[in-house]
């Protein structure tokens, strides 16, 4: 993976789904220019061996946060 900055995402207070996490962690990824970023983290995440490890591997790529400091930190930007 590149020394690019990870963005923020939501998952903390998320529907726990491993899928719904992913979703979230590549649509994120996307959002910020994180393509190819995105395509490795799911190919990896589908070839964990648990629940522990593809969220250790999403979190690799993503900075977890809530709602509530996401929409805090999209405020103090502007």
């Amino acid at each position: 993976m590149t020394k690019k900055e990870k963005p923020m995402c939501p998952i903390i207070g998320a529907n726990g789904n491993i899928f719904n996490i992913l979703g979230m962690a590549s649509r994120t990824l996307k959002e910020n220019d994180m393509a190819d970023e995105a395509q490795e983290m799911y190919s990896r995440v589908t070839f964990s061996g648990s629940y522990e490890e593809a969220l250790g591997i999403i979190t690799e790529y993503i900075t977890p946060c809530s709602e509530e400091e996401l929409e805090e930190s999209l405020s103090q930007q502007f």
